[in-house]
């Protein structure tokens, strides 16, 4: 007979983070347990995954299953082109998804998930070289797969020992390990991270450049250094940037006027509807070139207090402008 669940004003929040953290400190021996048996067939699974030409097909049932698709989804993230199949689903078509050029990668904690064993003959004919993750280096997978990568923890941290814990955080840590190890052995970098993650933010921090957020052209707030004082403030109203560079006849910048300028002006004896633009403009501006990442003008933005830029070309024309707005709405701030 199931025991009564206990009601929660009878739980002392003391218990309960006792019993969190003895997950913590089980877990964490597995891991160091497990860590410690890395060994040359983790390095030749490595080698095997590297040397192939297809890619990584991981499998496994239930509990295992989540963990393969996790760790299909860290490979492919990292370099490693991966995917997980059902092992149920494989055997009523999907085995046609893998090639015989491709490495499988079957978890099952005990070796001996029926539907993942009887992919094995099929897998076999085809030439498939399969990496095994269990914990039971004796069981019927372990003993049918080319490399054996060994999970095998003392305790779960489930005090019933029924509900798969500490076995599938060591299965996952050795997923990743499995990623971040090819990851080094290919050069994988943050660049080619951004690239297979584009509508993230490291994505958009990494891929994104100031032409992709700057305005140009006929958008581009600018003004002669000879215009007036009123002919700028015209030009500012109409591109809406807060700003407008100033050019010289060849286009190259030689100052910036912003809001901030306007206000520090009327601050002053400055006769603003007679003035130059030349008198209340910042010269020698910051500026940022039009090859840089968007995120260089986020960090000058914050570095020197300021709400806009001009971009420059290497001739030093003014060719765009951005402001923080721009960035926020690129959402690289």
């Amino acid at each position: 007979m199931a025991a009564s669940p206990l009601s929660p004003d009878s739980l002392h929040d003391a218990d309960l983070i006792a019993s969190g953290r003895r997950v913590f400190e089980i877990e964490r021996a597995e891991l160091d347990r497990v860590g410690g048996r890395i060994g040359t067939e983790f390095a030749a699974a490595c080698r095997l995954i590297l040397g192939s030409r297809g890619r990584v097909v991981a499998t496994g049932m239930g509990k295992s299953g989540h963990i393969a698709r996790k760790i299909a989804a860290t490979l492919a993230s990292t370099g490693t082109p991966a995917f997980y199949v059902h092992p149920g689903e494989a055997g009523h078509g999907d085995l046609g998804m893998i090639t015989a050029d491709d490495v499988v990668l079957a978890l099952s904690y005990s070796g001996e998930s029926d539907e993942v064993l009887m992919l094995l003959p099929v897998l076999k004919r085809q030439g498939n070289p399969l990496i095994a993750m269990t914990g039971r280096p004796q069981s019927s997978l372990a003993s049918a797969a080319d490399i054996h990568l060994d999970v095998n923890v003392d305790h779960e941290a489930c005090p019933l020992a029924l509900a798969p814990t500490s076995s599938t955080t060591t299965s996952l840590a050795m997923g990743d390990a499995l990623a971040v190890a090819l990851l080094d052995a290919r050069g994988f970098t943050a660049d080619d991270f951004a690239r297979s993650h584009p509508a993230g933010s490291l994505g958009r921090r990494l891929l994104l450049h100031i032409t992709d957020v700057m305005h140009s052209g006929a958008d581009l707030p600018s003004v002669r250094e000879d215009a007036s004082l009123s002919e700028a403030l015209m030009e500012m109203s109409r591109k809406r940037l807060g700003m407008t560079a100033v050019v010289d006849a060849g286009g190259r910048l030689v100052g910036l006027f912003t809001d901030g300028d306007l206000r520090r002006a009327l601050d002053t004896d400055l006769d603003v509807r007679t003035a130059g633009i030349a008198q209340v403009m910042t010269r020698a501006p910051r500026t940022i070139g039009a090859d840089q990442l968007a995120v260089e003008a986020a960090r000058m933005l914050e570095q020197y207090k300021i709400n806009g830029l001009i971009v420059v070309d290497g001739e030093g024309r003014a060719v765009g402008a951005l402001n923080i707005h721009d960035l926020l709405r690129a959402k690289v701030v």
